[in-house]
């Protein structure tokens, strides 16, 4: 059975860039704020904002930069990365975008799978630029911030702007190439073209809906698509005023919220915690507020409702996935159930099926598969992942397990793919296995999510040493520590004689988790 949306179709943009489909609104606006940088209030209006996007981007094509070429953007949320990523889309390039906490390995890996040639970054991140950038084909690194002997943004400011999209396949032509680790395995580069991105902005319209006077908080990072889409190129396409920060601080975020008077809030269910249970809440004014938007990872009934409750606005939540540029479903504020993730967005698709590939029907828990306009076109130099996850008649295999019920609500109830979400973020476990085996006193090992209030899952690793080796969970922690991002590192860890594993040699996670 094939579920179809209950939304009204929409138009499908085609032919349009994702820059000029995100500043379809930025003449008309003229000095509205555009976005707005939370720690100092500093203002780019939408204005200014075309105007930046058009500087950097000639300052690009001077530097030879143009269709086929990829630039790295490695930064935290300030009103300058919109500038660069749009830069680089309007030049006819690519963006792929890096976690800024990342390790240098761990960049190193992105810039060489996704063939950069130029890394821009922040000066608080140039040390560990520098060293990834090794060995890659980055020729050119740029600081958004002036630093000495570094070409930094303002090098850009000079040029002759460039006013006109640079022609591309807006159909084919990769724009953005996040990283995500998909259902299983080391993070791959997820090929997204324009028409993705327009396409599931577009669809999000009737479950999005903003007015004129709607201030978003942009705490969620740009390099994840949650951040990249919703937040950056959705809100400003919809001409919404962004007011960013680089990183989740909940007294700042309610600072913000007081002073700008925000009216939308996104979130991950960790930061929704924060916001129904912590007592700084009561101290500030959040009057403003009319909906707290929750995503990345499901956000249960119980929490949802008691932040709203606290708050006296709209708690919902979406479901998504870099694959899927990202919204397959959303909530409509105000027209909620209690532990859904919403209904399906416009022009979209929805099967649930069972083990054998067959259909199921209302309310029958099944792997959730997608087709729509917004699927990704593939996995970068990876067609055996690429087609593991979509099939021949283009459906996107997600490894959720959900129903949806008699009104079309869909509902998340499990993960088939092994992927540890930790606030949001894709740990991926054969990732951080391969890694301890590394570790000399490590025989075996095996990584499974383990649930927990704040961070939804944390990673935890059992581990079987070699014949007298010996080393103590505390040492393996900090081996891990000094070659991952924080939220990838071991918060539990413990020994057993063996790992448990099928007759085919696949680990039992299941009986991991049992313990």
């Amino acid at each position: 059975m094939i579920f179809t949306s209950n939304l009204p179709d929409v138009e499908i943009p085609s032919g349009i860039s994702i820059t000029d489909f995100t500043l379809r609104m930025a003449d008309e606006l003229g000095d509205k704020p555009a976005i707005i940088d939370g720690p100092t209030g500093r203002t780019q209006t939408f204005k200014e904002l075309k105007e930046g996007i058009q500087l950097i981007a000639g300052g690009l094509a001077a530097r030879g930069f143009g269709p086929g070429h990829t630039l790295a953007l490695m930064a935290p949320n300030v009103p300058e990365y919109a500038s660069f990523f749009h830069g680089a889309a309007l030049a006819g390039g690519t963006v792929t975008t890096i976690n800024p906490t990342y390790t240098a390995g761990e960049v190193t890996h992105q810039l060489n799978d996704s063939g950069a040639t130029i890394l821009v970054t922040i000066s608080m991140f140039l040390d560990v630029a520098r060293e990834a950038m090794e060995g890659t084909s980055v020729t050119e690194l740029v600081t958004i911030d002036p630093v000495e002997g570094v070409t930094s943004m303002f090098d850009f400011l000079t040029s002759e702007p460039l006013t006109e999209q640079v022609p591309v396949d807006t159909a084919n032509v990769p724009v953005v190439l996040p990283y995500s680790s998909g259902t299983t395995g080391r993070s791959k580069g997820v090929v997204l073209s324009h028409d993705n991105l327009t396409a599931n902005i577009e669809q999000c319209k009737h479950v999005l809906s903003y007015g004129p006077n709607d201030v978003a908080l942009a705490i969620l990072p740009f390099f994840h698509i949650y951040g990249m889409q919703v937040l950056m190129n959705g809100l400003l396409a919809n001409g919404v005023t962004i007011v960013t920060m680089p990183r989740f601080d909940l007294e700042e975020a309610l600072k913000n919220v007081q002073t700008h008077k925000v009216t939308w809030f996104f979130a991950v269910p960790p930061i929704v915690l924060a916001l129904a249970k912590h007592p700084l809440v009561d101290e500030f004014e959040t009057d403003s507020l009319n909906v707290i938007f929750s995503g990345a990872a499901p956000l249960s009934a119980e929490l949802g409702q008691e932040a709203e409750d606290r708050l006296g606005c709209s708690v919902i939540q979406g479901y998504g996935m870099t694959e899927l540029s990202p919204v397959s479903h959303a909530t409509i504020p105000g027209q909620g159930k209690p532990g859904s993730s919403g209904v399906t967005v416009s022009n979209t698709e929805c099967r649930i099926v069972d083990a054998e590939g067959n259909d199921l029907g209302v309310d029958e828990d099944g792997e959730l598969w997608i087709r729509g306009p917004q699927v990704m076109k593939g996995y970068l130099n990876n067609e055996e992942a690429t087609a593991a996850t979509i099939d021949d008649d283009g459906w996107l295999h997600t490894g959720d397990v959900a129903h949806l019920d008699e009104d079309g609500h869909i509902y998340i109830v499990d993960r088939i793919k092994e992927l540890i979400k930790f606030k949001g973020f894709q740990v991926p476990p054969a990732e951080l296995e391969g890694l301890l085996l590394t570790h000399p006193a490590v025989a075996d090992s095996a990584v499974i999510g383990i649930p927990d209030d704040e961070a939804g899952e944390i990673p935890k690793a059992f581990i079987t040493l070699k014949p007298g080796a010996e080393a103590t969970a505390e040492e393996i922690q900090e081996f891990v520590k000094g070659q991952v991002a924080t939220y990838k590192q071991i918060r539990l860890l413990e020994f057993l004689p063996e790992i448990p594993k099928s007759a085919s040699g696949k680990i039992l996670r299941r009986e991991l988790r049992d313990r």
